[in-house]
């Protein structure tokens, strides 16, 4: 068993506690959180410890989910990292670049699992993406849902790095040009955004983000040389269009018909996500091996949300 600490009792932090209080291989033996009611009431409905102060963690468990503000993820994470905890880190890493690689120096220095809680990399339908990467032209992505008022953050940190961090992963290519848009409907900072990006092998993606909604959407589609891909986050499913051959019915073009294949992939290991994730990390510090969304690739998707926040900070219409 692994001992694990929850620090943070805010939504995402209630979501791993639940999940890891029923996990095989984990042992959640405290929650920390500055503010005591809800840092208790948390710990008591998954009967761990209660602690105001992440210092007691080192003391008390082998591995933490580090689900507090996401300005306090270093100042958390380093000394915990430093005292030879493993950490999984929900995203983003950080709010900025020098804060990530604060987090990776120290988990480097001190041969710590640092993973970084890009939950959708666990998505059964993501997964199966891996499979469907060759001859890739271009990447659609778009994530929508109602307004949340408890959500301080803009869309883009907030929202679309979860996309952003999936079009690096799935173009396999870093970013050659990034253009953006935004705009303010409920808050002071964007709520929808949309982002052009362009990689250097030659790779495409449209990465659309709103949460000003009323319609949950998380959905990816892939533009192939040989097939055109959708997956549907939230159903967990997959369908390839396999075009086989197009003709023209009338003269000059104005009609044609199109046929070809529709295949719908079985995919293994569905469930939520979350547990997927936690159950990674789990082996990952059992084993000590590299997780499959790194400190690096937590780095790399949060300079690329600074970068779309640059630019359609800069072009709102």
């Amino acid at each position: 068993m692994t001992r694990v600490a929850v620090v943070g009792a805010g939504i995402m932090g209630a979501h791993h506690a639940r999940v890891l209080h029923r996990l095989p291989g984990a042992e959640l033996t405290l929650v920390v959180d500055p503010h005591e009611d809800p840092g208790r009431a948390l710990a008591a409905s998954v009967g761990a410890q209660y602690s105001d102060d992440p210092a007691a963690v080192p003391e008390r468990a082998d591995a933490a989910v580090v689900a507090s503000t996401s300005e306090s993820h270093a100042d958390i994470g380093v000394p915990l990292l430093e005292s030879g905890v493993d950490l999984l880190v929900e995203k983003p890493i950080a709010t900025t670049v020098d804060d990530a690689d604060r987090l990776i120096t120290a988990a480097q220095d001190h041969g710590r699992v640092l993973a970084v809680g890009h939950i959708e990399r666990f998505n059964p339908a993501v997964l199966e993406l891996d499979h469907l990467l060759d001859g890739l032209l271009h990447i659609e992505l778009v994530r929508m849902g109602p307004f949340a008022p408890r959500v301080t953050a803009d869309v883009v940190l907030d929202l679309m790095i979860h996309d952003l961090e999936l079009a690096l992963a799935l173009a396999g290519s870093e970013v050659a040009r990034v253009e953006a848009v935004g705009r303010q409907v409920r808050t002071d900072s964007l709520d929808l955004a949309t982002a052009l990006l362009q990689f250097h092998n030659g790779v495409t993606a449209t990465v659309t983000a709103s949460r000003v909604g009323q319609t949950k959407i998380r959905r990816i589609e892939l533009t192939r040389r040989t097939s055109y891909v959708v997956a549907d986050l939230i159903r967990q499913d997959v369908t390839i269009h396999r075009v086989d051959h197009h003709e023209f019915l009338s003269e000059g073009g104005a009609r044609y018909r199109q046929t070809g294949l529709v295949e719908i992939p079985f995919l293994e290991n569905r469930g939520e996500p979350l547990a997927l994730e936690l159950d990674h990390f789990l082996e990952c510090v059992a084993h000590h091996c590299s997780p499959r969304v790194t400190g690096l690739q937590g780095r790399r998707a949060l300079e690329l949300a600074l970068a779309v926040q640059e630019s359609a900070n800069g072009r709102r219409p």
